[in-house]
């Protein structure tokens, strides 16, 4: 509006447009909830009524709809709806959703508001704005075709008798429009930004776009660790079950040939054989070990500080099992922190404790080495930490030079049936 022509440009003629259609809406708006709400209240006894109401509480979605539509007419950038898609196909799913979700009643707000104050502050701007000036400037006209050359009335409140006086009023309400049409211009956006704050705010499309990419972070972490669970699972059934009969089967055959270069060559098969089921057993342990799946973090964690090059005290207070995904992450990170001790730290002896308290599963990794421990030289932990943050969870490092090195690891979750300790 502070550009120059402003009430001579289109804008002006698009926000009448915006606030006439916004208060022909607010009427029909009006009429169809109290309508519905009369007579659904009415037949409620019989229970006839009780769809009726449920389409009052549901009024508001259409009317949203017609809002963000009628947005166009002064914002050329589209808005949208912040509606869930319904789990499942069908009308009762589809009610389901809506009843539950809160949007719904946010615009049902939004509707009882349009209706019982919105529209009639949109069309008194159009009558003062726009339809009193109308008619100063229609007085000359008036004059010479209802009143004959000898009078007009103006706003039918007060009558003009002579042709100077007319054309001082016509004047007179050209000035005014220029003034009105600032006037609607004001109206206009002031009443648009209300409806992108409660039913279209930019702001809250971001942080559903947001709370959705973080879901959808967490069902990629939750699909990811189900194929590794299937790989692991087809490698140890698979693969390793037949590496492990012709293992069998080369030992056999080996006890079996006359000492010469065929007993020799079976030997060197029978070598290489067990050589390869090593290697496949470290592989299906670092895809997804079994001991996790089947017994749990503390024996997993257990199982790691015995494979670990250096000593390993364990102190894991577990009543029970997290999430798999959360028991999997801290495996990993325990994992990889244990893998940096004996690479990089000169330890001597590390110590991984933890435990559940105030719905947080907390896992700390301590060594007395020679600190100095730093993300960014290539550690694995900047990988490990956002698998950690796609489960809400925090990873901290402190590493003093001269030690000693502590990385802790926090998840919010709650555990469920209790860690078989047979393991």
């Amino acid at each position: 509006m502070s550009r120059r022509g402003f009430p001579l440009s289109a804008w002006t003629w698009r926000s009448a447009a915006y606030l006439f259609t916004g208060a022909v809406t607010g009427v029909v708006t009006l009429v169809a909830i109290v309508t519905l709400a009369a007579v659904g209240g009415a037949l409620a006894v019989v229970l006839v009524g009780l769809p009726l109401l449920v389409m009052v509480a549901l009024s508001g979605i259409p009317v949203a709809w017609v809002e963000r539509r009628r947005l166009l007419l002064i914002d050329d950038e589209p808005v949208s709806g912040r509606h869930r898609v319904p789990a499942a196909p069908g009308l009762r799913a589809w009610l389901t959703t809506r009843l539950r979700e809160q949007a719904t009643w946010r615009e049902f707000g939004y509707a009882l508001l349009f209706a019982g104050l919105l529209w009639p502050v949109e069309a008194l701007a159009l009558v003062v704005a726009l339809i009193v000036p109308l008619s100063m400037v229609a007085t000359p006209l008036l004059m010479g075709t209802v009143g004959h050359g000898l009078e007009a009335k103006v706003l039918k409140q007060w009558t003009v008798t002579t042709w100077p006086t007319a054309w001082g009023v016509a004047v007179l309400g050209l000035l005014l429009m220029g003034l009105g049409a600032y006037v609607l211009g004001v109206t206009a956006g002031a009443r648009a930004e209300l409806t992108r704050l409660l039913i279209a705010s930019r702001e809250g499309e971001l942080g559903a776009e947001v709370v959705e990419l973080a879901r959808s972070r967490a069902r990629l972490v939750d699909a990811f660790e189900a194929e590794r669970r299937r790989i692991e699972r087809d490698l140890h059934d698979g693969a390793q079950q037949r590496l492990v009969a012709m293992t069998m089967t080369l030992g056999l055959a080996r006890l079996d040939a006359p000492p010469g270069p065929l007993a020799d060559q079976l030997a060197k098969a029978h070598e290489e054989a067990g050589k390869a089921l090593a290697e496949l057993r470290e592989l299906i342990q670092g895809i997804h070990p079994k001991v996790l799946t089947d017994y749990g973090l503390h024996a997993a964690v257990a199982d790691a500080a015995d494979r670990s090059a250096v000593p390993v005290d364990v102190d894991l207070d577990l009543p029970g099992r997290p999430p798999r995904a959360v028991e999997s992450a801290a495996y990993f990170v325990v994992c990889e922190a244990l893998a940096n001790v004996a690479r990089h730290s000169g330890a001597d002896r590390a110590r991984v404790s933890g435990g559940h308290r105030d719905g947080r599963l907390v896992v700390e990794v301590r060594d007395d080495g020679r600190g100095g421990a730093d993300p960014a030289t290539g550690s694995g932990l900047i990988g490990l930490a956002d698998r950690v943050s796609v489960l809400d969870g925090r990873l901290a490092l402190t590493s003093p030079p001269g030690g000693p090195t502590l990385l802790r690891v926090e998840f919010p979750c709650e555990l469920t049936k209790p860690v078989e300790r047979s393991a």
